[in-house]
């Protein structure tokens, strides 16, 4: 009965907590496209454009997927995101996520 408690409350704990296998070389490399807004360390020099370096991995990656699903709106974003696939999504996310 204990195994069963500590087996339940361990797959609790982790689909509370997302994993996300994003490979940070490849966001970095995808990240180019954004530098030109969000600046090339993550840290933009536009008021206007958030900076990226150090936000949470999940919310990054849930902006890019609300944008790519028409659930965020902005002309700029949403045709940038428009094009990425979900491996894309998660090594950006997980490259600025990063930075520090």
């Amino acid at each position: 009965m204990n195994k069963l408690i500590l087996a339940v409350a361990t797959a609790t704990v982790m689909m509370a907590s997302p994993v996300f296998a994003g490979d940070a070389a490849a966001g970095k490399t995808k990240s180019a496209m954004c530098a030109a807004c969000h600046g090339a360390a993550g840290i933009s020099a536009i008021p206007m454009y958030p900076n990226l370096a150090g936000q949470k991995e999940a919310y990054l990656a849930k902006q890019l997927k609300d944008f790519i699903s028409g659930n965020r709106k902005d002309p700029v974003m949403s045709a940038m995101a428009a094009g990425l696939s979900e491996a894309d999504v998660a090594n950006l996310a997980t490259y600025y996520a990063k930075i520090k």
